[in-house]
């Protein structure tokens, strides 16, 4: 079973390795500065759930099939990659975002635009990012004691850990990211430029995820 004196580390660990800068903390700025608070705390949060099906495929052994496996791990890169880049796209082709009223744009809100639709895109771009399979395969087992017996539940405990301590951590980006998408309320044409900002990071690090070696 896992103890305390696992899981203090583990989480100290976590929560600076979260804090550093890094593609899921620029997407959730990205998002919560050009849609909004509520949106970038949706999309931070499924971010933070992606993690959880990665804890379920190394506590499986999955991760490590994968890993083994150079085409299964090229497949799943490009994948990934082309769905970064299809984030990426969609937010350049925005006419603006952030939340703001038609009245205030002149143009009508985009309605599937939903919390719900964020929290499912952190999710999957979180979930299909290979090297966050490394990651949690490289990363769990160092704080797993053997002699403590069901390995698999360990991994399984320390993953639901990582993944609340992310939750938060993401959900306050997204929160502090979001006060810039207050401000940008009141000024359209700027959040239309951010959105091509945040359109160009979602390109940029799904070329880098499929091209990378």
């Amino acid at each position: 079973m896992t103890t305390l004196e696992q899981i203090l580390p583990f989480l100290l660990t976590a929560v600076l390795l979260t804090a550093t800068p890094g593609p899921d903390n620029l997407m959730v700025l990205g998002v919560g500065a050009s849609k909004g608070r509520r949106l970038g705390m949706a999309f931070g949060l499924g971010c933070a759930t992606g993690c959880l099906s990665h804890t379920v495929l190394a506590a499986l052994g999955v991760s490590a099939v994968l890993a083994a496996s150079p085409i299964a791990f090229t497949a799943l890169r490009v994948v990934g990659g082309a769905y970064l880049i299809w984030l990426g796209i969609g937010a350049l082709r925005s006419r603006g975002g952030v939340g703001v009223p038609a009245r205030a744009s002149g143009e009508a809100a985009d309605p599937a635009d939903t919390a719900t639709r964020q929290f499912l895109k952190g999710t999957m771009a979180n979930a299909i990012n290979p090297k966050v399979v490394l990651f949690f395969l490289s990363f769990l087992p160092q704080f797993v004691v053997p002699a403590n017996g069901a390995v698999p539940l360990q991994m399984a405990t320390l993953g639901v850990v990582f993944t609340v301590q992310a939750a938060m951590l993401f959900g306050a980006l997204g929160w502090f990211a979001g006060g810039i998408g207050q401000w940008l309320q009141r000024r359209p044409r700027a959040g239309l430029w951010l959105d091509r900002v945040a359109g160009v990071v979602f390109v940029g690090l799904g070329l880098r995820m499929a091209l990378s070696r």
